[in-house]
């Protein structure tokens, strides 16, 4: 069935308006679209700017997430003093639109251009504001940048750290396998448990920053914790060896130091008191030190057996440290009267040597000068005095031969010390002769 033409026309204009009832005619019809244009322009405005402060919220939630330097904190400032500006242009344009119904049939042509210029105004702001928004989110590029790198780094360190813990159980589960407890380093790897809950929370609990930090913390001492373990078996093995090292030597000692009487025996017989007298005591304060030796072995065999590597390693380098001292003291013995032996014999043997050194010196001093520096020439000459008087010192029935080879040995230690003060003033170690 034909409808009439004036309902043909309304059904039309009905369906264009959206279920409107408008009529258009001539000049106003035109006004109408022009004030339509401009709502239309207005609410794209809207839309845009609503999803430019969209976009940048996250960009000012990521980067405070990971930086909290002023410059970010300011960022964060400049985009809530937007987000008022915001508030305000949108507030207008929403006055805008509800201050004006284009859908009534009695808009006279004044109501008309009235809302067009509100609703153009409207668009104007918000689309001046937006302008301002894209310029400050353009500015932020450098922080942006900066925050999503970090991000970047958070999931792989996070994984790093879980994987490390992971190898660490597995190679203490190696070690136990072998009848190696382990309890120290279990204990380490347990104490990490907690760091790997907070890790599981995640960077929007503990932040992005503490969360990275935490995982390399994580990933490093589960390391540690892993390569300790790995050379678990070596580090027993290697104590089981120094155990067996360390009681041969202790034997060896004991022997020796009964080979130490006799020698002070020859060397009261055949010398001064003075060249002996500080070796009286080496007998009994080495077999004081081999006892104490022995008793810190039966502390390290015990902390092995219950496997307290620290503790083992710890008794094990003073047994080391006493039997040094102790096997020096017992090689002094025997060394004393060799040498005592050897100069008696033939001193001048021990004065030309120490007198080539004060030689060696003195031609050093003076190489490329026409008198020496006293800074050097007071002590070789005082050395060259202290060598003399140290071979005066042998007249005599009893002559003390000991405190003349320490005297010797003093002499040559200045020179030495003499020499070395002059190639470093003249930069380097080639100047002067050998010697």
């Amino acid at each position: 069935m034909l409808l009439p033409l004036p309902l043909v026309a309304a059904v039309a204009t009905m369906s264009f308006a959206g279920g409107g009832t408008r009529r258009w005619f001539g000049r106003g019809e035109s006004q109408r679209a022009d004030a339509q244009a401009a709502k239309d322009a207005a609410a794209a405005a809207f839309y845009e700017l609503d999803t430019a402060q969209r976009d940048l919220r996250i960009t000012i939630e990521t980067i405070t997430a990971v930086d909290s330097s002023p410059r970010a904190r300011q960022a964060a400032q400049d985009y809530a003093d937007f987000g008022r500006r915001i508030d305000e242009v949108s507030q207008a344009y929403i006055t805008a639109v509800d201050a004006h119904d284009l859908d009534r049939d009695d808009l006279d042509g004044g109501a008309v251009a009235r809302a067009r210029a509100d609703l153009t105004r409207a668009k104007d702001e918000l689309n001046r504001v937006k302008g301002e928004l894209d310029r400050f989110a353009q500015g932020l590029a450098p922080l942006l940048q900066s925050a999503e790198t970090q991000l970047a780094q958070l999931a792989p360190a996070v994984e790093r750290a879980r994987q490390a813990l992971l190898a660490a159980s597995d190679a203490l589960d190696t070690v136990r396998a072998q009848d190696l407890r382990a309890d120290e380093l279990a204990a380490r790897l347990a104490a990490l448990g907690p760091e790997l809950t907070k890790l599981n929370q995640g960077a929007g609990q503990h932040g992005v920053q503490e969360t990275i930090r935490r995982a390399d913390d994580v990933q490093r001492k589960a390391g540690e914790i892993r390569a300790e373990a790995e050379r678990l078996p070596a580090r027993a093995a290697e104590i089981d060896k120094r155990l067996v090292s360390l009681r041969t030597r202790a034997q060896a000692i004991t022997t020796r130091t009964g080979k130490v009487e006799p020698i002070l025996s020859e060397l009261r017989r055949r010398y001064s008191a003075a060249c002996w007298q500080d070796l009286q005591h080496v007998p009994e304060q080495a077999a004081q030190s081999v006892e104490q030796a022995e008793v810190k072995l039966r502390e390290a065999q015990q902390a092995r057996d219950e496997q307290r590597w620290a503790d083992a390693t710890s008794r094990l380098a003073t047994v080391r440290a006493l039997l040094d001292t102790t096997d020096e003291a017992v090689s002094a013995a025997g060394d004393r009267l060799q040498r005592l032996d050897a100069v008696s014999f033939d001193r001048q043997k021990e004065v030309d040597r120490t007198r080539f050194a004060i030689r060696d010196a003195q031609r050093l001093a003076m190489a490329g000068r026409s008198t020496p520096d006293p800074r050097h020439a007071q002590p070789l000459d005082d050395a060259v005095a202290r060598l003399d008087r140290a071979v005066a010192g042998l007249e005599g029935r009893h002559p003390d031969w000991w405190h003349f080879l320490t005297e010797t040995e003093a002499v040559r230690q200045t020179a030495a010390r003499v020499v070395q003060e002059i190639r470093e003033a003249r930069g380097g170690t080639g100047a002067g002769t050998g010697g």
